[in-house]
């Protein structure tokens, strides 16, 4: 009944958004695999705002399903606890989990929430970029360690990397709604886990581990977010 209930909503946000908002969603590499069933963890790179909930109206609506079934969030305490967007982010996937972005107990509960019928969806940089390109304290954006610790207790399966366009367009960090009839920018990438867990790490050493992957994961970024010219992407 709760997945009936998720998908429902899910359903409902696609609609619409595909009523408002053009989607340009596009490959790297080889196109997606035949069946949803692989993905373990769904990476979003690129964290610009709160409404990137928006790119729900590119997904197919398989998806969603699946979506409904088997998503995991870590999701920031003061973000869940807020008294509508945090009721809304609820209705959006079965396991919302609040974390302080610190590795206490709370990012213990996530990692033991990491089993084999889930997939988890995270936006690895941890804080939403601002408009001159720094997060809210003027430091550069970067890709925090804990998305090491969710690849590393996964012991096979595909991640989905989405390399965001940005939604500084639409909706920027402190503005109130967002702006309709605009497109929305994203890149696709499939990785297998294992084999990117490998060749990051042949000696199984974590905290090496935890570095690459930031420092990859960053690089990826860089290079395969698409660049888009706010004011013409109408």
């Amino acid at each position: 009944m709760r997945r009936l209930f998720n998908f429902f909503v899910l359903l409902v946000i696609w609609i619409g958004t595909r009523i408002f908002y053009r989607f340009d969603f596009r490959w790297i590499g080889s196109g997606p695999e035949p069946s949803f069933k692989s993905y373990k963890v769904l990476t979003i790179l690129n964290h610009t705002s709160l409404f990137e909930w928006l790119y729900i109206g590119g997904l197919p609506i398989s998806f969603l399903w699946w979506i409904s079934g088997h998503a995991m969030v870590p999701i920031a305490d003061k973000t869940i606890n807020r008294p509508i967007v945090g009721w809304f982010f609820k209705l959006l996937a079965p396991h919302m989990v609040p974390i302080t972005r610190q590795a206490d107990r709370t990012w213990k509960a996530v990692l033991d929430r990491v089993t084999e019928d889930v997939m988890v969806i995270i936006l690895p940089e941890g804080r939403m970029k601002r408009a001159n390109g720094l997060d809210s304290e003027g430091n550069p954006m970067t890709i925090r360690g804990g998305i090491a610790d969710i690849l590393a207790a996964i012991p096979e399966g595909t991640m989905l990397i989405a390399y965001s366009g940005g939604l500084h367009h639409i909706q920027a960090p402190g503005q109130r709604l967002p702006l309709p009839f605009k497109t929305l920018h994203m890149n696709l990438e499939e990785v297998d886990i294992p084999t990117y867990r490998d060749s990051l790490n042949p000696h199984d050493d974590p905290q090496e581990f935890k570095t690459l992957v930031k420092q990859d994961l960053a690089a990826r970024r860089d290079r395969y977010c698409p660049v888009i010219d706010e004011d013409s992407s109408t």
